[in-house]
């Protein structure tokens, strides 16, 4: 039986989350990040390893305090936006977890992950 896949954001990614769904109606560059997020999200469901790997080394210390993040995935999104995800199992062994971490611009990206 093939494991179902449940998409679940963080604090931080549902308040950008949440911020795109309000300016999208009016700011066309909100709606062009939106849409293409909505559209990695489903192929995320499809295919868990759709992003690309981060190596270990890099994954931001962050992420590892706060989320325990052993893996981590990034795809790219328009303007230079990125949404960072990880995978974990769920308890019920039904489900496997798509954790989005982080939907940040290119600028704040290079500052997580020390980019200059």
């Amino acid at each position: 039986m093939k494991k179902q896949v449940k998409l679940i954001l963080s604090k931080e990614a549902e308040e950008v989350y949440k911020y795109l769904v309000e300016q999208a109606p009016t700011s066309k560059n909100e709606r062009a990040i939106l849409n293409a997020l909505e559209k990695k999200i489903e192929l995320i469901k499809a295919n868990i390893h759709y992003g690309n790997p981060i190596e270990k080394d890099k994954i931001p210390g962050e992420y590892i305090i706060n989320y325990d993040v052993r893996n981590l995935f990034r795809v790219e999104l328009p303007n230079y936006w990125r949404m960072l995800y990880t995978l974990t199992n769920d308890d019920s062994e039904i489900h496997i977890i798509a954790f989005v971490l982080d939907i940040i611009d290119h600028k704040e990206y290079n500052k997580k992950f020390g980019y200059k």
